[in-house]
């Protein structure tokens, strides 16, 4: 928490002839957020940053305690993209669809942030940037204080859910050798074989193909992540008219309002 927060990040003294400059702890993040935007987190080590900054893993821990806390900080630090100064506007859809589609695209920018557990959250300050503009954006919509943050964590569990998709469809084919193509293909063949019947065992879905539920937009892209890519727009609108109708039963009265009206 001292690292998240800290206020000093003044540059270490020169080095005395005959040795090496020191690191900053902001050096070492840096280097870290590059290894794991090329490799993601199998990349990541002490030793591989120590090894990009020419130096040992063991130089590192007199700057960070261990690599959970390392990658605290680039959780926190990379954060700091997500756009935090919407344009102000009595239209908090248009603005809430513009930042969701950020953060949706920041996630595709760095996809190891989507293999980090959110079972406990960081608690640094770009985390609590990042809450504050999205609660602010929809701090004119009367909805109480407890819907309010509900709303907000059901939003960003959507967004990263569909950028998890995405991200993982394109490392499918990296991992198993087969593109995604291939991968239908074979599949789809071994479905007609094995279930010869599907239509009388699944008409609802049959239905829904005969209707062409599963065919995309644009089919120059791979078949999951254009399904993906079209699951979020469209689910984002979706989700959006959902609170849309919750703010037109919500009766007028103050919305959220201080610290604690989220807890």
């Amino acid at each position: 928490m001292t690292l998240l927060w800290r206020a000093d990040r003044t540059e270490p003294a020169p080095a005395r002839p005959g040795r090496r400059p020191g690191l900053t702890v902001d050096e070492i993040v840096d280097a870290a957020i590059a290894l794991a935007d090329t490799g993601g987190m199998a990349a990541l080590s002490m030793n591989a940053v120590g090894e990009r900054l020419g130096r040992t893993g063991m130089a590192l821990y007199t700057y960070v305690p261990g690599k959970a806390e390392l990658v605290d900080l680039m959780y926190d630090r990379v954060l700091a993209e997500v756009p935090t100064d919407p344009p102000a506007s009595d239209d908090w859809r248009a603005t809430l669809t513009t930042w969701s589609e950020s953060l949706w695209e920041f996630y595709l920018r760095h996809p190891w942030m989507l293999q980090i557990s959110h079972a406990r959250a960081v608690l640094g300050p770009n985390e609590y940037t990042m809450l504050e503009t999205v609660v602010r954006i929809l701090s004119g919509s009367n909805l109480p204080a407890p819907v309010l943050m509900r709303v907000v964590n059901s939003l960003l569990h959507f967004v990263r859910g569909v950028a998890r998709t995405i991200a993982e469809t394109r490392q499918a084919p990296g991992v198993t050798g087969v593109s995604d193509d291939q991968w239908w293909y074979a599949r789809s063949a071994l479905l007609d074989e094995v279930t010869p019947d599907f239509a009388e065992r699944f008409p609802t879905i049959s239905r829904l193909a005969e209707e062409r539920a599963f065919e995309m937009a644009d089919e120059s892209v791979p078949y999951l992540e254009q399904e993906a890519r079209e699951t979020f727009h469209i689910g984002l609108s979706v989700f959006l008219d959902g609170i849309e109708a919750r703010i037109r039963r919500t009766p007028a009265g103050p919305g959220p309002a201080g610290p604690e009206a989220g807890r």
